[in-house]
């Protein structure tokens, strides 16, 4: 028998919390949580969380910011002024690594200074170390060398998890048997599992129904065809 995730936190659009105990934990994501929590060592001041789109890496960022104070920066805009700036607070976190790097001359020079004990550094991207685009030869062999969290694909028991807290969030009653028949039949990702929650909610109110399994299966195939669209 499978265990069931444990209600720790995730990446939730439309709810505001960001604490740690609002995120939903299985074996798809705990890597990434003993990572913030501090249970692996980071040898050299920094450290990567890699998932998907809407697995819970900002989230998580957020929790390891409150606990740090760091200061928050998107890859893209990384400038030397702009890690200057934020490296004053000890701590950064560095989001969306797969979206390019500003200036990869200064975030060298910013993960020297975390080798060197002067700062501590988080990182997220969509991509692995391996796939990122980085010119700078030492930057990347750095970036390369980070201890790393992979945030992989939901498993089952956490999707159910999921769609259960999203449903509930709406302040919508599904059934077990409704959560069932969504989880063997959806895609396999926390993107997707806000986005059919939004559209059966989105559904109930226009039909005026409660959720069912035909209702299910209509917003479904509506997220089917709309993905499909050109």
């Amino acid at each position: 028998m499978k265990a069931q995730p444990q209600q720790l936190t995730l990446d939730l659009p439309h709810r505001s919390a960001l604490g740690l105990e609002d995120f939903l934990v299985s074996g798809s994501n705990e890597s990434a949580i003993e990572l913030i929590d501090g249970t692996v060592d980071w040898p050299n001041g920094a450290a990567l969380v890699v998932g998907p789109a809407g697995s819970g890496k900002s989230h998580l960022a957020h929790v390891w910011r409150a606990k740090t104070q760091a200061s928050l920066l998107l890859g893209a805009e990384a400038t030397e002024t702009a890690l200057q700036d934020a490296a004053a607070t000890g701590a950064i976190v560095v989001e969306d690594l797969d979206r390019g790097i500003a200036d990869e001359a200064a975030m060298f020079h910013l993960l020297n200074m975390a080798r060197q004990g002067q700062i501590r550094v988080l990182f997220t991207s969509r991509l692995a170390a391996g796939d990122l685009e980085i010119l700078l030869v030492d930057l990347r062999s750095r970036v390369r060398a980070l201890p790393i969290a992979q945030i992989a694909p939901p498993d089952e028991a956490l999707l159910r998890a999921v769609l259960v807290k999203l449903f509930s969030d709406r302040q919508l009653t599904v059934e077990p048997e409704v959560i069932g028949y969504l989880v063997v039949r959806m895609e396999r990702s926390m993107a997707a599992a806000n986005e059919l929650a939004a559209e059966i909610d989105r559904l109930g109110l226009e039909m005026r129904r409660k959720v069912t399994k035909q209702l299910a299966q209509t917003a479904l195939t509506n997220l089917e065809n709309r993905n499909a669209e050109p």
